[in-house]
């Protein structure tokens, strides 16, 4: 194969992904031959429901060099769904079909057929339950990657939380110098390697206005020599930030990233400036894993009124780097 392929987990059955994988084939031409990991039958059912037609070419997941790869038709490596599928809820009846789908993906990276893969959103609190705070640390897992980031990227600006997806009473504590060092370097890496740029980032407090009325401020305590650590040791990082601020139109201009303490503080004012403009991207693999950047959304589930463009920019950075 000329391009190496780009994996595509379909993921959650009872989700708008195959919706969205049928416009983004049919919107944009790709230069990697598309490899989509889902269930036959479900995907003769949602071709069906969405009126698109297309062939499909059924592969030996480990014999993937045997074939003359292109997109006019789907390269489809079928897992087998053990249920009947309608569209509905998505409940744990899923979990050992997204599991095989991820083992295979994970093989063909193993064999260095390809370092590209892209999974469509999955129920973290059925999937994962509680083993692991996201699909980044699960996918970390299964390569023994100890330092891993969720990078929410889009090209004029990312962020990057700390802390993902943990209840806010919990973020304070792991709050650490150690964990921040870990997080901008793999950042600091990311943009070196694939952009040649030295990134400029911000860091936003963990306290509002970066003030606290307790007498421990983490502001202060954490946050502040951490920053002139990274300084001293040449990276292009400042703050702290308060989080009301930052993402103001003359603020953001300064950065190419914004790291943020927790979860929402950096992915909720991303998402209302880009919308479906952003890919998740996880720093820290040996390879490039991309997810659309929303969930499974099964209150659209079959409404064909999904918006494709995050996956849209997922695959055409995977065809670009």
């Amino acid at each position: 194969m000329k391009n190496k392929p780009t994996i595509i987990i379909a993921g959650e059955p009872n989700s708008i992904f195959l919706e969205i994988f049928f416009k983004s084939i049919k919107s944009k031409k790709y230069k990697n031959p598309l490899i989509l990991i889902c269930s036959l039958e479900i995907l003769k059912i949602q071709m069906k429901k969405f009126g698109f037609k297309k062939k499909i070419k059924i592969l030996d997941p480990l014999n993937i060099y045997n074939y003359d790869l292109n997109n006019s038709s789907i390269n489809l490596i079928n897992i087998k769904y053990n249920f009947n599928f309608s569209f509905s809820h998505i409940t744990n009846k899923s979990n050992d079909y997204i599991k095989r789908s991820f083992d295979i993906a994970f093989k063909i990276i193993k064999l260095g057929i390809t370092d590209k893969l892209i999974n469509g959103p999955i129920s973290k609190k059925n999937f994962l339950n509680k083993k692991f705070l996201g699909i980044t640390e699960y996918i970390a897992h299964e390569f023994s990657i100890k330092k891993s980031a969720m990078l929410i990227y889009n090209k004029n600006l990312s962020v990057c939380p700390i802390t993902t997806h943990l209840p806010l009473k919990s973020v304070s504590k792991k709050i650490n110098k150690k964990i921040i060092f870990e997080k901008i370097k793999l950042i600091d890496d990311f943009y070196k390697n694939k952009f040649r740029i030295k990134p400029k980032m911000a860091i936003l407090g963990l306290n509002p206005h970066c003030e606290s009325v307790d007498k421990y401020n983490e502001d202060e305590k954490i946050l502040r020599p951490t920053i002139k650590s990274l300084i001293k040791l040449g990276f292009n990082v400042s703050g702290p930030y308060p989080a009301d601020t930052i993402f103001l139109k003359d603020n953001r201009k300064k950065f190419n990233i914004v790291v943020g303490m927790y979860h929402d503080q950096v992915l909720t004012p991303l998402k209302t400036l880009f919308e479906y403009d952003a890919i998740n991207i996880t720093l820290g693999l040996p390879f490039t894993r991309i997810s659309p950047d929303h969930g499974p959304n099964e209150k659209m589930l079959g409404k064909n009124s999904s918006n494709p463009l995050s996956l849209i920019k997922a695959i055409t950075f995977l065809d670009k780097n």
